[in-house]
């Protein structure tokens, strides 16, 4: 006995799917005779067509992100990019006193490791002290 149709109609009218929609083996002549709407709730009622469960996970539980390699992001250590910018500032400062002949390359030996000893703040500070060096 073909009921697809009416399988169709129960589910439109119970606003369930047609996988959970069941008919009573005993009530297959009423289900076969039922036409409108009102008749499928009636049978709904007395319990000819009857409703399954859902299948499944009945709650959907949002998964935490976890942090993998592409999400953790690396901490800039910026203590060490503030000592090579001043570092290659005050080096080039230094290459170019040597150039024009301010200081000799003892001197600039010198000042080189007091550089990289980070003796000097800035290039005002370098500029300051060669006075007195």
């Amino acid at each position: 006995m073909q009921l697809a149709k009416k399988k169709e109609l129960a589910a439109k009218v119970l606003k369930v799917g047609k996988n959970r929609i069941r008919f009573i083996e005993g009530h297959l002549t009423e289900v076969k005779e039922a036409i409108t709407r009102q008749d499928i709730l009636d049978l709904h009622k007395s319990g000819a067509i009857q409703i399954e469960e859902v299948n499944g996970r009945k709650k959907i539980v949002k998964r935490k992100h976890r942090r993998r390699t592409g999400k953790v992001k690396k901490r800039v250590n910026n203590r060490k990019q503030e000592y090579v910018i001043i570092t290659r500032k005050l080096r080039t400062f230094v290459r170019g006193l040597v150039r024009i002949g301010a200081i000799d390359t003892e001197k600039k030996k010198e000042i080189r490791k007091m550089i990289r000893s980070r003796r000097f703040k800035s290039k005002r500070h370098l500029k300051e002290s060669l006075d007195t060096i």
